[in-house]
């Protein structure tokens, strides 16, 4: 199970690379989008149609929103 889950992923990071996709901002949006997406327009999520239809308004996790860590320091 672990190699071929790797393989997976891999398979994935090569799709996304391929497509000129940021693997970090198409996974966080499909993770975000899957459970609310119809399971029949499933092939929507695959890294070449999400460019077509998601990349240019993705959906952001609330990490995302956190301030740079220099920011957390208190003055003075």
């Amino acid at each position: 199970m672990g190699a071929e889950l790797v393989g997976v992923i891999q398979s994935l990071m090569s799709t996304c690379r391929l497509h000129s996709v940021d693997l970090y901002t198409y996974l966080v949006d499909v993770l975000l989008r899957i459970a609310d997406h119809p399971d029949a327009r499933v092939e929507e999520l695959t890294p070449r149609l999400w460019k077509e239809l998601f990349a240019d308004d993705p959906l952001k996790s609330d990490l995302d929103v956190i301030p740079p860590r220099h920011q957390w320091r208190r003055a003075g």
